[in-house]
């Protein structure tokens, strides 16, 4: 139900039910179609070029640092996000591409830094191999970093956090750098500060661009997705402060 509701409000869903309304609107009253017809036309044409897409990025994301600069930082945590079924290449299951992002950063910080890694992330599709695996083995085979610890009950950035934290608080670790991309920052933090780590940030996979060009005005399906992205990590930042202040 809950993927259902956020399918509808995020875009593409939401331009659809902006036109479903105009459909009613030209039924009942043909001359009056054209204000939502309008609209949604500009919201999808204003969310599918780049330069919102980036721009709302952008509002999620914190400034830059070198979290190895801090080196208070008693273990590393990298989030998962997701898994790249039956991988054809591979032979089976294996990590999807924005998380390979996440394990290339941790690997870097880990070689800097000689701090033990801990994965997180479960498999709430019911899949056999729970994801925080499939990210240990990208790390010790692909990338030749230990880990330390896998947390692969969690299924979403929440529970990530509780998890971690009882297996790291057992471990008499508090401090960790947090491994995630920029724009899932926000809500990962808050995740994670909620449960009693302290975060030093870690992100990875900040919306760039080389130059601004009329390119960025331009419509493409991959700003729709960032645009999307930018809604879904609001509304979760938003529901996340809900659930933490009621205790659920």
């Amino acid at each position: 139900m809950t993927n259902a509701i956020a399918a509808l409000l995020l875009p593409p869903g939401i331009v659809v039910l902006i036109l479903l309304v105009a459909l009613v609107a030209a039924w009942r009253r043909p001359l009056s179609a054209w204000k939502p017809l309008l609209l949604g036309f500009l919201v999808l044409y204003a969310l599918s070029t780049p330069f919102l897409g980036r721009t709302l990025l952008h509002i999620l994301e914190p400034a830059s640092a070198n979290p190895a600069a801090d080196q208070s930082g008693e273990a590393i945590v990298v989030l998962g996000g997701g898994t790249y079924f039956s991988a054809p290449e591979y032979g089976g299951d294996t990590v999807k591409a924005k998380v390979l992002e996440r394990l290339r950063y941790a690997a870097h910080l880990q070689r800097a830094l000689q701090k033990p890694i801990l994965v997180t992330g479960g498999a709430p599709q019911g899949n056999p191999m729970p994801e925080a695996r499939l990210m240990r083995d990208v790390l010790q085979r692909d990338f030749q970093v230990p880990v330390e610890w896998v947390e692969e009950s969690s299924g979403n950035t929440l529970e990530n956090a509780r998890a971690s934290f009882l297996m790291l608080n057992a471990a008499g670790v508090r401090r960790v750098y947090l491994v995630t991309h920029a724009w899932h920052m926000p809500r990962a933090r808050l995740s994670f500060k909620s449960t009693g780590f302290t975060v030093i940030p870690a992100p990875t996979g900040y919306a760039t661009r080389f130059e601004l060009t009329a390119l960025d005005f331009l419509p493409r399906a991959s700003a729709l997705v960032d645009s999307a992205r930018f809604f879904h990590e609001a509304i979760g930042l938003a529901w996340y402060y809900v659930r933490i202040l009621i205790g659920i």
